[in-house]
């Protein structure tokens, strides 16, 4: 079946917005199965640039239906901006339909992760503090009111008081005013009367649409090494943004998914805190790439750790995603830069070389061990529109990185804008 998963190959921020962007014209349905709005997928097109926190990034073509899955967490408000932005732009935003089963994410939640964060002090993990943690540990707790509560008025009304009763004990053991129930119920009502005829049982038409062979297209957030159960516990998001949970997420049974296709930003970034073992600091490379590559938060606006690529995180990645094609990002940022690193193995500091991911406390005193490969500071790859018209170092470094991961590239991107990515 026509199923495939686009995810993260690496810290999250790889690129998965434009690559979603430029794939999307073909399929029937594009959800985004995971995450909240922490997050943001950047895409440019001839409506302009947009930072997509919520909604799927296949909004921009009117034939494609696009669903907010399941295994999301949903702060109306932001959805409510996103759609005001985008419908401001010219942009038609009638397929766009969310799951009644989504989380709702409260105002609670973002006070309670921003309290819960400056509390943690040097133990911070570098959250955006838009309340996806909290949202997600109502969730499992049994506690959380989700998007379809909005259309069962009695019962949103008394979900929502036992979960206030919960999130203001929080709120007072950080010296905090406890919020009126009243006020929250109010603006649910507003809510419901701007997104309450999105809300759907995705279920039906979403198994119809893989019944009738149709393209689904499903969008992950961030990346494995940020994974709740598989990334750098406890510097980790609070869901599964692996291909595996896609299917959870959006509604189709596990066999439904017969391509992965990893997005890989052809060197490292990072935000929040944890194990990074390329990161560079703030030396000359980094800030090449960080100012060259645009590298600041779509979301929070902070500068991205960045450095050079790291094919063992990427292995890592591959494996736990089933990887059956790569997507490359930001080549053109490499452009100038008369060497290039990629870190092949880790040294454990009694001397001991490993090639895999160990667990967080082994994996914070790794040092990263680099093969070097010439630049290409002569040539510009922005101008490529084909394989053959890269240059030749640039070939040959990709030709590295499809070796040391073992998964062919089927695209390369030069650039944010739709046709400065081209198909293998």
């Amino acid at each position: 079946m026509p199923v495939t998963a686009i995810v993260g190959a690496q810290w999250g921020d790889e690129g998965k917005g434009r690559v979603v962007d430029a794939l999307a014209q073909n399929m029937a349905w594009v959800i985004r199965f995971q995450g909240g709005d922490n997050a943001g997928h950047t895409v440019v097109n001839e409506y302009g640039e947009f930072k997509l926190h919520l909604i799927p990034s296949g909004i921009f073509y009117p034939q494609t239906k696009c669903l907010v899955g399941t295994g999301c967490v949903v702060n109306p408000a932001t959805l409510i901006q996103e759609l005001e932005a985008l419908e401001a732009a010219g942009v038609d935003t009638r397929n766009l339909f969310l799951s009644e089963r989504a989380q709702m994410l409260m105002p609670y939640h973002r006070l309670l992760d921003g309290l819960q964060e400056s509390a943690s002090g040097s133990g911070a993990i570098g959250t955006t503090k838009r309340g996806i943690g909290p949202a997600y540990s109502d969730k499992s707790a049994r506690r959380g009111l989700r998007l379809g509560d909005l259309l069962h008025l009695e019962w949103l009304e008394t979900r929502l008081e036992q979960a206030l009763a919960f999130a203001n004990r929080e709120l007072v053991h950080f010296g905090q005013d406890p919020l009126e129930a009243g006020e929250l119920f109010e603006q649910c009502l507003a809510w419901r009367d701007k997104i309450g005829h999105r809300l759907i049982d995705p279920l039906p038409p979403i198994r119809q649409a893989y019944q009738d062979n149709s393209n689904i297209l499903l969008e992950g957030q961030l990346a494995a090494m940020r994974d709740l159960d598989w990334g750098s516990y406890p510097y980790v998001t609070s869901s599964n943004p692996t291909a595996t949970f896609a299917p959870v997420g959006a509604g189709l049974p596990p066999q439904a998914v017969d391509a992965v296709m990893g997005v890989v930003k052809v060197y490292t970034t990072a935000v929040g805190a944890g194990p990074v073992p390329t990161d560079q600091g703030d030396n000359e490379i980094a800030q090449w790439l960080r100012e060259k590559g645009k590298e600041y938060g779509a979301t929070t606006g902070r500068p991205r750790r960045c450095g050079w690529l790291d094919a063992v995180a990427l292995r890592y990645v591959s494996y736990l995603n089933g990887f059956t094609t790569m997507a490359i990002t930001k080549l053109d940022v490499l452009d100038g830069l008369p060497e290039l690193k990629i870190c092949t193995a880790y040294r454990l500091p009694a001397g001991q070389v490993i090639e895999y991911v160990p667990d967080t406390p082994i994996y914070e005193t790794v040092e990263p061990i680099y093969e070097s490969w010439p630049g290409w500071p002569e040539n510009s790859t922005n101008s490529a529109r084909s394989w053959t018209e890269l240059p030749q170092a640039a070939r040959r470094y990709l030709e590295r990185l499809e070796a040391l991961v073992g998964v062919p590239i089927k695209y390369v991107s030069v650039g944010p804008k739709r046709e400065e990515m081209f198909a293998l």
